[in-house]
C-alpha cells in the first residue's frame, strides 16, 4: 500500500504543475495593485496540487500509459482506488475555493469540468485535435490566470484581464501539442486523434511559432501598460526564448526517442517565465 501511495504521489506530477503550469497564475499577481499574499500562496497550492494534480491523476487513470508522458518517462501502474482519490482531491479544492469568493469557485469548477471533458471516455476531448486545445487552453490557460488574479485580490475581471488570459493560454497551447509527438503509438492504440496525429509535425511546429509569438506580444503589451520596464524585459526574454526553443523544435522528427528533448524544451521555456515572474514578485515584496 505504501508503494501505491508513492505511485499516486508521483502521478500528481507536482514538478510539472509547479514549474510548467504555474506561469499564468504567478503572472496574475503582477496585475493586482494590493496583493493578498497569504491567500495568493495558499490558493497556489490549492490550484496546482488539488486541482491540477488531481486532474492529472484523473487523466492518467483513464489513459493507463505505459510509455513516456508529460513529466514522467516511466509512469507507475494505476490502481482502482486512484480514480475516486483524484476526484476527492478536486472536490476538496473546490470546497476550499469557496473561501476566496464565488467567482473564484465558479472558475475553479469550470476548470474541473474541462479537465473531465478532456479525459473521460464519455466525452474524451483529448481524442479530438481542436476540442483538446480548447480544454487545455481554458483549464490550464485562461483559468489559471483568472484564478491567480482573484486569489491575489483582483476584481473585477475586465476585458483587459481577458486579453492577458488569452495571452497565457496561447503560450501554454504553443507547447502542448509538442508533447504529443512522442505519444503517437499509444494515442493510436487508444483511438485518440490528437493534434499531432491529425495535422502532423509541421503543423505542431507552426502552431508553436504562431501561438508563442502571439501570447508573448499580448503579455508584453499588458505588462508594458503596468510597468514599461517590466514589459520591455518580458518582451526581450520572450524573443530570446522563441529563438532558442524554435531552433530546437524545428529539428524534431516526431520520434519517441525525442522525449527527453521535448521535456527539456517545455521545462526550460516554462521555467524561464516562472522564474521571471518569481523574480519580479520577490522584488516587489522586498520593497
Amino acid at each position: 500500500m505504501l508503494k501505491q501511495l508513492l505511485n499516486f504521489f508521483i502521478h500528481l506530477r507536482l514538478h510539472y504543475q509547479f514549474f510548467i503550469l504555474s506561469g499564468g497564475y504567478l503572472l496574475a499577481a503582477l496585475f493586482v495593485e494590493d496583493v493578498n499574499w497569504t491567500q495568493f500562496w495558499l490558493q497556489f497550492l490549492n490550484v496546482h496540487v488539488l486541482l491540477f494534480g488531481g486532474a492529472t491523476v484523473y487523466n492518467s487513470w483513464w489513459d493507463k500509459d505505459e510509455g513516456p508522458i508529460g513529466g514522467l518517462q516511466h509512469p507507475p501502474k494505476m490502481e482502482k482506488w486512484m480514480w475516486p482519490a483524484s476526484m476527492i482531491l478536486q472536490y476538496a479544492g473546490l470546497a476550499w475555493a469557496v473561501t476566496v469568493n464565488w467567482n473564484f469557485m465558479i472558475i475553479y469548477a469550470i476548470s474541473m469540468l474541462f479537465f473531465w471533458l478532456y479525459s473521460t471516455p464519455l466525452a474524451r476531448w483529448k481524442g479530438h485535435p481542436i476540442l483538446s486545445l480548447i480544454a487545455i487552453g481554458v483549464s490550464t490557460g485562461t483559468n489559471s490566470y483568472f484564478l491567480g488574479f482573484l486569489a491575489a485580490g483582483g476584481y473585477p475581471i475586465t476585458s483587459f484581464e481577458d486579453l492577458i488570459a488569452i495571452g497565457v493560454a496561447s503560450i501554454i497551447l504553443s507547447l502542448y501539442p509538442i508533447s504529443q509527438i512522442y505519444q503517437t503509438k499509444e494515442d493510436l492504440e487508444r483511438g485518440d486523434q490528437t493534434f499531432a496525429l491529425q495535422y502532423g509535425i509541421k503543423a505542431v511546429k507552426g502552431l508553436f511559432i504562431v501561438l508563442f509569438l502571439a501570447g508573448s506580444l499580448i503579455i508584453t503589451f499588458g505588462l508594458y501598460q503596468m510597468n514599461y520596464l517590466l514589459g520591455i524585459l518580458f518582451g526581450i526574454t520572450s524573443l530570446i526564448a522563441l529563438m532558442i526553443i524554435g531552433v530546437i523544435i524545428i529539428k524534431l522528427k516526431g520520434q519517441e526517442s525525442e522525449y527527453k528533448t521535448v521535456m527539456k524544451v517545455k521545462l526550460s521555456a516554462s521555467l524561464c517565465f516562472v522564474l521571471f515572474m518569481l523574480g519580479w514578485i520577490a522584488k516587489d515584496l522586498l520593497h
